[in-house]
C-alpha cells in the first residue's frame, strides 16, 4: 500500500522567555506565531526571518519552531 503526503501548511512559532513563576519556580514562556508560512521556505530562510524580529521583542529568545502540516492519503 503506497501513501502519498500532501504539505498543507507550514507555521514559524518564536518561543521567548518570559521571566520566572513566583509560585512554582519554573520558567514561563510566550509565543509568537506566524501562519501562511511560504511551503518552500527553507530553515535557513526562516531563521534569518526569526533573527530580524528577535531585537524588536522585548524578552529572550528561547527557542525557534516550526510546524509543518501535511496530508496523508492511500495512492
Amino acid at each position: 500500500m503506497a501513501v502519498t503526503s500532501s504539505h498543507m501548511k507550514t507555521r514559524l512559532s518564536i518561543v521567548l522567555n518570559d521571566g520566572v513563576d513566583a509560585e512554582t519556580g519554573k520558567d514561563k514562556y510566550k509565543t509568537k506565531s506566524f501562519n501562511n508560512v511560504r511551503l518552500d521556505a527553507t530553515p535557513e530562510e526562516l531563521y534569518a526571518f526569526t533573527s530580524a524580529l528577535v531585537p524588536l521583542q522585548q524578552r529572550e529568545l528561547y527557542t525557534v519552531e516550526k510546524n509543518d502540516q501535511s496530508t496523508l492519503r492511500n495512492a
